[in-house]
């Protein structure tokens, strides 16, 4: 499994599934592996940066160079765990995870208030100016019981965004 000319064998369809909690079905794993192949255009049975930025929903997203981060290198089943988090079977709590991947940039485990803000430069670029933002965020922080100097653990994610409505469902392109 891996390389561009290899097949998936129902083993290897069983195997991620399990590797990414059941997020998939087989017939999606056959489609994700038919464009992890597409993207894999030196056949090394891993995607590059830059082979992920030739996708041009990728390249147009405002958080695509942290993305980046976390696909570059990546073999098919990490891949497809990646993608689970934008299923609509992730769990909550595999949608938070994947949030506090994105904010925790540095991926030490903690998420401080400059790496929130980079987060919300991104989202906003200059339509919203670097006070608003501070504004904001001290503010969604203070609601959830934390201050500026918080350091956020995955806990501390679960909680503030345990109660949302995480909808984080996207289709894949698989052509």
């Amino acid at each position: 499994m891996g390389t561009s000319s290899s097949m998936l064998t129902q083993y290897d369809i069983e195997e991620v599934q399990e590797h990414c909690n059941h997020t998939f079905s087989q017939q999606e794993i056959v489609s994700l592996y038919q464009r992890f192949c597409q993207l894999d255009r030196n056949g090394a049975g891993f995607i590059s940066a830059e082979e992920v930025m030739s996708v041009p929903e990728f390249a147009v997203n405002p958080l695509s160079q942290r993305f980046l981060r976390m696909v570059d290198g990546l073999n098919f089943k990490d891949f497809v765990a990646f993608l689970s988090a934008f299923s609509p079977r992730a769990t909550l709590h595999q949608k938070i995870e994947f949030i506090f991947k994105i904010y925790d940039s540095d991926g030490n485990g903690r998420v401080a208030f400059s790496d929130m803000l980079d987060v919300l430069h991104d989202l906003t670029g200059h339509f919203v100016s670097n006070q608003q933002r501070e504004q904001v965020l001290t503010q969604v922080l203070e609601e959830a019981g934390y201050t500026k100097d918080s350091l956020l653990v995955l806990s501390d994610f679960v909680k503030i965004l345990g109660n949302s409505d995480l909808n984080m469902e996207v289709e894949v392109p698989v052509d």
